[in-house]
């Protein structure tokens, strides 16, 4: 059910980076004028931490420009393109922010930096999934936040969420059981679904000093603790 992570990791980064490159002006429009889809993002924003934040793939910039001045804020994104209308977007909402151009396999900051960690609707599009998150897990502080919204089947396996997510994944996201990933990284986590018949989830995640095998197992059920 769940998506294989690439072979080539190299050109599925390469062919995303090309697709963002061509539509960067038309995502930036949809973002803006969907509300369905700011509806979705913006589910983030109550569980951010401060004082430091960083937003991996920042995108154009919306999300970020909604909180940034509440926060000592900073942002990456691997397009060049999306970056550059984003620090445009940015001046007209007059969000404090440092932005810039880098890999999330390679986040430019030093170990325990950030408070929270966001990240909106990206995640699958990351050819290495374990890696992004450890890199993730590693500028978090102690007991740090990963705030993470993203594609996922529903736990219920309803049929419009999962054609939802199949949906995604035929048009190339890496669809991966978050869970695994969370306990192999050393999170604790909820999963509630917010959107998308059950197929846009929100997930809280909490770095651990615990090993893997330490960590609490699922409880409840609609917004689940792990």
């Amino acid at each position: 059910m769940y998506s294989s992570e690439p072979v080539d990791k190299k050109e599925f980064t390469q062919k995303y980076d090309r697709a963002y490159s061509s539509l960067a002006s038309i995502y930036d429009w949809v973002v803006k004028v969907l509300p369905v889809w700011r509806n979705w993002i913006t589910t983030a924003i109550p569980h951010i931490l401060g004082p430091d934040v960083l937003e991996v793939s920042f995108g154009t910039g919306y999300l970020i420009s909604q909180y940034a001045g509440k926060f000592n804020t900073f942002g990456i994104d691997y397009n060049w393109k999306l970056a550059c209308i984003a620090r445009k977007n940015l001046l007209i909402f007059d969000a404090q922010t440092n932005i810039q151009q880098a890999d999330v396999e390679h986040l430019p900051y030093a170990a325990r930096t950030f408070d929270t960690v966001v990240n909106t609707m990206a995640f699958t599009g990351y050819p290495d999934g374990r890696k992004a998150l450890s890199e993730i897990h590693r500028v978090l502080k102690p007991n740090g936040r990963f705030v993470l919204v993203d594609i996922d089947y529903p736990p219920n396996q309803n049929w419009l969420g999962t054609q939802t997510t199949r949906l995604w994944a035929s048009l190339g996201d890496i669809i991966r059981d978050m869970t695994v990933l969370f306990r192999q990284t050393g999170f604790q986590f909820t999963d509630e679904e917010v959107g998308g018949f059950g197929s846009v989830h929100l997930y809280i995640a909490t770095k651990q000093d615990l090993r893997p095998h330490d960590l609490p197992k699922c409880i409840g059920a609609n917004n689940r603790t792990y």
